[in-house]
Parts: structure tokens; C-alpha cells; sequence
């Protein structure tokens, strides 16, 4: 995607427990293995846990820009697996309700990263807080990520529903986790489709992974390691697939391909 705008795009979920900080992290490996320039940010301000996963001990943080003179640079943290994260902690809930002038500092810092990126993966808080709101509605993408399970289901829907009734936000990507077989992957695709159909107009839902279970994943968790490195099982082959995916999203051709606009909207609304 050289020359061209970064991608946006959040990874995000109705409810907690469904895998999605554990998709964003490998889908930033394995986006990075096919030579892209990635970053991670890490949006779950509350409960930031990206470099758990990653078994990471970032020190510093976007609270540090303001409050301790850092610089991008010195927050941005490289991983050893070919992409950086941007480390929230809970500092990040102070971004909210930053000065003018800060807001013009964070735009002036994140406008020059994009010249050397491909795509921004924003991992989101679950559930349908004001934070998780924001870094969806700023996003040019949403992979939404589910489970086969009911109250999946009904928590994921209630996230789109907020996202278009209150927000206007009407297109959505879909990640099935966790798939016991990919008939049941699809059958709750469809039954979170019939509903937005019957329920919301206007909705635009794409099935555009499926990872099946595995237990490799477990383990990985457990070792603090991602699944995609410590493991070629069908999980970490169904992320790779979806990264693929990814690499054929178009970026939109106007000011929300650039990463500049994606904190505008975020912090000036």
C-alpha cells in the first residue's frame, strides 16, 4: 500500500471472552509477514492487554506524550514479530478530555508515523461504552468478532444496532471465533444477519473469517505467546487467511484515508 493512505480498521465485539485482542494481535503478525507496516493500537482503555498476549512490559504510554514530554517515537514499542503497539494502559481514558492543544499535538505526532504504514489495527473494549463507540465510529473498517454462542450473538447485535441508530455507522465485517465447523460459522452469520435485516435497514454485513477452535490457542495464551508463531494449527492458517483478506480492503478516497482525519473525529467531536 506504499504511497497510498493507511487503512483504519478496529477489531471489536459485543462482549468480552471472544478472542478479539488475541485476532488483532495475529492478524498484526501476519499482515506484517506479508510485508506490511502495521500497528497496534491498543483502544481497551480499561483493561489494555495487548502486551500480555504479546508477553510485552511497554513502559511508557499515549498519557506519557502529554504529561512527561515523550514522543511518539518513544511510546511507539517495536514487537519482535514485525509490527509496533501503541500501549494505552489506563492512561489512555485521559485522552478524552485533553486540551486543544494537546489534540493538535497528538494529530501533529500520529500524522507523521503514517507516512511509513499500511494499516492502523485499533483493538476496541467489548461492549458498547463511549470509548468503544468512539475508535469504531473513527475507523474506516469494522471486523466485528463472535462466537458461537447466543449471548454472542445478541451482544454483538447490540453493538451494530448502537453503532447505526445512534451514529450512522452502517458497514461491518464479521470474524466468526472459535467455530466448532464452518456450518455453524455460518449459521451464525445468518442468524446476526436476519436480525440486523428484520430489525435495522441499511446494514451492510460481511462474513469475512472464520477461525476454527483450536486448542493450540489456549496454550498459547497460557505461554504469553502469539498462536500464529507458536503454532501452524487451523487457527493461526484461518488468521492468515483473513489477514490475506484484509490486504484487498480498499482504502476510501478521501479524508478518512488518513490517520490524521481518524483522530480528528475522535477527538473533536
Amino acid at each position: 500500500m506504499s504511497g497510498a493512505f493507511p487503512l483504519v480498521f478496529s477489531v471489536t465485539s459485543g462482549k468480552g471472552g471472544v478472542g478479539k485482542t488475541n485476532i488483532s494481535v495475529n492478524l498484526a503478525i501476519s499482515l506484517a509477514k506479508l510485508g506490511k507496516h502495521v500497528v497496534l493500537l491498543d483502544a481497551d482503555l480499561g483493561l489494555a492487554n495487548v502486551d500480555v498476549i504479546l508477553g510485552l512490559t511497554p513502559q511508557k504510554n499515549i498519557f506519557h506524550l502529554f504529561h512527561e514530554g515523550a514522543t511518539l517515537n518513544d511510546i511507539l514499542f517495536p514487537t519482535p514479530y514485525g509490527f509496533s503497539i501503541l500501549p494505552a494502559s489506563s492512561g489512555m481514558s485521559e485522552m478524552l478530555t485533553l486540551s486543544t492543544g494537546q489534540k493538535l499535538e497528538l494529530l501533529e505526532a500520529v500524522d507523521e508515523m503514517e507516512d511509513d504504514l499500511d494499516y492502523l489495527i485499533v483493538d476496541t473494549g467489548a461492549g458498547i461504552s463511549d470509548n468503544v463507540l468512539y475508535f469504531n465510529m473513527a475507523a474506516q473498517e469494522r471486523l466485528v468478532i463472535l462466537t458461537p454462542e447466543p449471548t454472542s450473538l445478541t451482544d454483538a447485535y447490540a453493538l451494530i444496532k448502537v453503532l447505526k441508530t445512534n451514529h450512522g455507522v452502517e458497514r461491518f465485517k464479521v470474524c466468526i471465533n472459535m467455530a466448532p465447523d464452518l456450518k455453524t460459522a455460518k449459521e451464525m452469520f445468518l442468524r446476526l444477519h436476519q436480525a440486523c435485516d428484520h430489525f435495522l435497514s441499511g446494514i451492510s454485513l460481511e462474513l469475512v473469517g472464520v477461525v476454527p477452535r483450536d486448542t493450540n490457542v489456549r496454550k498459547a495464551v497460557v505461554q504469553q505467546q502469539p498462536f500464529c508463531i507458536s503454532t501452524q494449527g487451523p487457527a493461526s492458517r484461518a488468521v492468515q487467511t483473513l489477514a490475506k483478506t484484509i490486504t484487498g480492503w480498499e482504502v476510501p478516497e478521501n479524508l478518512d484515508g488518513n490517520i490524521k482525519f481518524f483522530w480528528k473525529k475522535l477527538l473533536f467531536r
